[in-house]
């Protein structure tokens, strides 16, 4: 029971980059070995792949969340807005010789 424990706390450790075909073989694997039943198997292999979407979906909340803070804590300009303000400087530097 130890082993297997030891190989299923691995197994947790990647799950957040495991594919279904990886969670299968894996899972196969100790079906063959006799430690697990087929039906088990299969069980795993579904919780595992949800779990694993589910924590990339967090991961993913973190990683924007901590990205919209940066640009709240920084002041980026998109070059989109630069440009706008080159042209409407553009426009002002016109009207002045003008006048």
């Amino acid at each position: 029971m130890n082993s297997m424990f030891r190989k299923f706390m691995y197994f947790g450790f990647g799950a957040l980059t495991m594919t279904r075909e990886k969670a299968e073989h894996f899972f196969n694997e100790m079906v063959e070995k006799g430690e697990l039943s087929t039906d088990e198997a299969k069980v795993f292999v579904d919780d595992t792949i949800k779990k694993g979407e589910e924590e990339k979906s967090k991961m993913r909340e973190m990683i924007n969340s901590e990205f919209e803070k940066l640009k709240n804590d920084f002041s980026f300009v998109r070059q989109s807005e630069i440009k706008n303000i080159e042209a409407r400087l553009r426009e002002l530097e016109k009207k002045l010789n003008i006048e």
